[in-house]
């Protein structure tokens, strides 16, 4: 197999890492693209094996932008969701196995880690590998990878939550509930929210959007009513498995518009994730 081959070959394992670590799909093709490069200057004599070579030079990567990311992070208008990706359900166990990691829940809740703490995280949880593996792409001793990945899982395990499995539950309740909201029926929509539904709308203060998330299956409604007219009449509504999850994708003139994901739970919508920073939505897939 040649140097490009094998590369291409661990791609889709190296771009999960970097996206699960930076919340960014952007980011994590601009790491990817800088670990290529790197892979093409290294001495392959000196290479035992390419995915681990390469996972640690993206996990070490990750890192450094992570760090300067939070920063920026810290400084951004309005809630910060991570850029949607889009889920190719040609394999639908592919993706329910990928959604609980890939959830928009879940990529905020890693924020909450340190950096280092999220890279022992994921590489043990959920990308399977040993302690003396870890230890080695983060330059660490294992006995303190171990301590990583057990502060970092206690967290996640006690404010992780979980969500309902069936899919086409979950796309059934997307339709209705968009039925509803663009007739402007608040009674239907109250009817698929729970009682303390939580609404984000991430515009990264480049469009209108809520600054503080929004409690409460009423006030969540009456938002999205209010704001529906705002939505480009030319726009066109599809479905798509938004991180993992039920969703929409709003587009308009061939570009995103915006995303939606849905959060349900005991069949109620219990979460609402709305992305319409444009900055964000560059890299989402159009039909």
């Amino acid at each position: 197999m040649g140097d490009v081959e094998e590369f291409v070959s661990i791609r889709p394992t190296l771009f999960g890492v970097a996206y699960r670590m930076l919340g960014s799909v952007a980011d994590a093709e601009d790491v990817l693209q800088e670990a290529y490069l790197r892979w093409q200057d290294v001495d392959r004599s000196e290479v035992r094996s390419a995915e681990a070579f390469l996972t640690t030079v993206v996990i070490r990567l990750s890192l450094d932008e992570l760090r300067s990311a939070r920063a920026r992070r810290e400084k951004y208008v309005g809630p910060w969701l991570p850029e949607p990706l889009l889920v190719d359900e040609s394999d639908p166990a592919a993706a329910r196995e990928l959604a609980d990691t890939l959830s928009m829940a879940f990529l905020v809740l890693l924020e909450t880690l340190s950096p280092l703490e999220r890279a022992a995280f994921l590489l043990r949880e959920v990308f399977g590998y040993d302690y003396d593996e870890i230890a080695g792409m983060l330059d660490k001793q294992p006995a303190a990878c171990r301590q990583l990945v057990a502060r970092s899982k206690r967290h996640v395990e006690e404010r992780r939550q979980r969500y309902d499995a069936d899919r086409k539950r979950g796309v059934e309740l997307a339709h209705t509930f968009l039925a509803a909201t663009l007739s402007g029926d608040l009674d239907g929509m109250l009817a698929m929210l729970a009682e303390d539904a939580t609404l984000w709308t991430d515009g990264g203060g480049v469009v209108k959007a809520a600054r503080r998330p929004i409690i409460g299956a009423r006030k969540a409604a009456r938002f999205l009513i209010a704001v529906t007219p705002n939505v480009p009449p030319t726009a066109s509504i599809h479905d798509a498995v938004v991180n993992g999850q039920p969703g929409l994708l709003v587009v308009d003139n061939g570009t995103a518009h915006l995303t939606i994901s849905f959060d349900v739970l005991d069949d109620r919508i219990v979460g609402i994730r709305v992305v319409s920073n444009p900055e964000k939505l560059r890299s989402v897939p159009t039909p």
